[in-house]
């Protein structure tokens, strides 16, 4: 009998190898994106009187992603979950009981550790926004006046600066994670989802609270462009910067 007519059973693999599941739905994406570029963009503008509308308004912008996310942790999905995230956190005093008690490196669970250890990462920057920006507010509404010293704003400089030491040992902690686990561990937030078959740990992707959240962000922006004279970024300002005399031009005013 010809065994043409059977398919292939090879045929199947290639489709078994595409299988994936979502792990993390497009808010959380939306928003870690949002935070990051905010954050990036502030402290780029950091230096400068030019930059002050536009560093403002980033900073405003983290705070209100902030206030977001603290929200949809608390009604969303349960893996945006900020019960999940204080979860992780709380295994740390067992894990590191485990440390002690374990007769060899192999005993230790070092996955859970490495998840740990980005879960304080995520916590630590969460936290850290918010003396980060009220000690900016405080900065650009001149409350050292009243207050007494330099104070407020050598404060706002630190965390500025921690915060940045924060992000580089996260990114550095999934760099080490991928190269650890053989998997790229920035996929889940590009895509949304990881390799592998099984059910989707995320039923619903949401994606339109994503979009609602990005129009929200746009929508600020655009509103505080329109509320200054000259708008948040002058042009004198966009050509010193592609010119690259924008920070020596900045420091020069100082």
């Amino acid at each position: 009998m010809s065994t043409a007519s059977f398919p292939n059973a090879n045929a199947a693999s290639p489709r078994a190898t595409l299988a994936s599941r979502r792990v993390t739905d497009a808010p959380t994406r939306m928003f870690h994106w949002l935070f990051a570029l905010s954050f990036l963009g502030a402290y780029l503008t950091a230096d400068g009187e030019r930059w002050r509308l536009l560093h403002v308004t980033l900073g405003y912008t983290m705070a209100g992603l902030l206030g977001f996310r603290v929200l949809y942790g608390l009604l969303g999905p349960r893996q945006a979950g900020l019960g999940l995230l204080w979860r992780k956190l709380t295994g740390a005093p067992a894990w590191l009981k485990s440390l002690t008690s374990a007769s060899s490196w192999s005993g230790i669970n070092w996955r859970q550790g490495q998840n740990l250890l980005m879960a304080l990462a995520v916590f630590t920057l969460l936290v850290m926004v918010v003396p980060l920006t009220l000690s900016g507010y405080g900065t650009y509404n001149d409350w050292g006046d009243f207050l007494g010293g330099d104070w407020l704003e050598e404060m706002h400089e630190f965390f500025g600066e921690a915060f940045l030491v924060v992000v580089l040992a996260h990114l550095a902690l999934i760099a080490a994670l991928s190269l650890l686990r053989r998997k790229n561990q920035a996929a889940p937030m590009l895509t949304g989802r990881v390799d592998g078959a099984g059910p989707d740990l995320v039923k619903h992707n949401h994606a339109w609270l994503a979009a609602l959240l990005l129009v929200a962000v746009l929508g600020y922006w655009a509103w505080e462009w329109q509320q200054s004279p000259n708008g948040l970024i002058s042009a004198q300002s966009l050509s010193s910067l592609t010119s690259g005399q924008g920070r020596d031009r900045d420091h020069d005013d100082d």
